[in-house]
């Protein structure tokens, strides 16, 4: 763990999921750096994602593609008392999860069967390896087997209650709650990546936390048979959750 002048915070978020606006409520401490993953030119380098992803060519050849200098980069002392790392979980392909010691860790995850209906409308036709529940998993796992300290986020608990939900999050972390996490000016800020106009707008467009709303639209049948292998992941991670 790294000392009090020096928290880090790894975000493992799968997509589609509240990870923006939970990365837009950080950015609003005066203490936290915000970081907007880090690992994504690495996870398209060396997986067959790429043309699936818009903007593919402008993440790799604007970000650092090896992963292990991006790790080599996280474990230097932050530039703020807190640094909050946006990851997505399915990116950490092929690295040593080592430097998860030097912070704590948050699961980010949403009920799968939201996150589809969501995510397939950028990317028809998703496969586990691209939205990190199996990884999501593999990291409780981890976590507990070496003791780390870890909490899982539910997205649809934050939604109904940002500020209950902030403040237990906070104090995991140990660092006080800060009402300015709860509002944010309408449109990007400087640390957003460069595919934020592919996949930001909602956040943009926002000013705090979105109240949870559940949506009626009939599931398609083609993404059911990737739903039932989220389902039991789900259910496990909840188990754990704030």
């Amino acid at each position: 763990m790294s000392d009090t002048n020096d928290k880090k915070v790894f975000l493992w978020s799968g997509p589609r999921n509240i990870s923006t606006a939970l990365m837009y409520s950080f950015a609003q401490r005066q203490d936290t750096n915000v970081v907007d993953e880090p690992l994504y030119a690495h996870y398209l380098s060396c997986s067959p994602a790429k043309p699936l992803h818009p903007g593919a060519d402008d993440i790799l050849s604007s970000m650092e593609i090896k992963g292990e200098k991006v790790i080599d980069e996280m474990k230097r002392p932050g530039k703020k008392p807190v640094t909050f790392y946006k990851h997505m979980s399915h990116h950490l392909i092929g690295l040593d999860w080592g430097f998860m010691e030097s912070g704590v860790n948050v699961i980010l995850t949403r009920d799968p069967k939201e996150m589809l209906l969501s995510f397939s409308a950028v990317i028809e036709e998703p496969k586990m390896s691209d939205i990190g529940y199996a990884i999501q998993l593999k990291l409780l796992e981890y976590f507990k087997s070496m003791r780390l300290p870890f909490v899982v986020l539910d997205a649809k608990k934050v939604l109904k209650d940002p500020e209950a939900q902030l403040r237990k999050l906070c104090n995991f972390i140990d660092i006080p709650f800060d009402q300015e996490m709860l509002r944010w000016s309408k449109g990007p800020i400087p640390e957003d990546g460069v595919w934020a106009k592919y996949w930001y707008k909602n956040v943009h467009l926002s000013t705090g936390f979105q109240p949870y709303r559940q949506r009626n639209i009939a599931f398609p049948d083609r993404l059911l048979p990737i739903l039932n292998e989220c389902l039991p992941i789900y259910d496990r991670l909840l188990q754990e959750a704030l």
